[in-house]
């Protein structure tokens, strides 16, 4: 259930950062592309 949940955020994460690249919020898209991928259970998941 965890790993879901995981995901789904990391989801959540990448799909804000693509959104933020789009309306010319360059840094801050990056840093949620890069948290999500961080998060997320198929990247390298901080909390495991």
């Amino acid at each position: 259930m965890l790993t879901f949940l995981l995901w789904i955020l990391a989801v959540i994460l990448v799909v804000a950062g693509v959104v933020s690249l789009l309306k010319r919020r360059i840094l801050w898209g990056i840093v949620l592309i890069i948290v999500g991928l961080l998060v997320g259970p198929g990247g390298v998941s901080i909390f495991t």
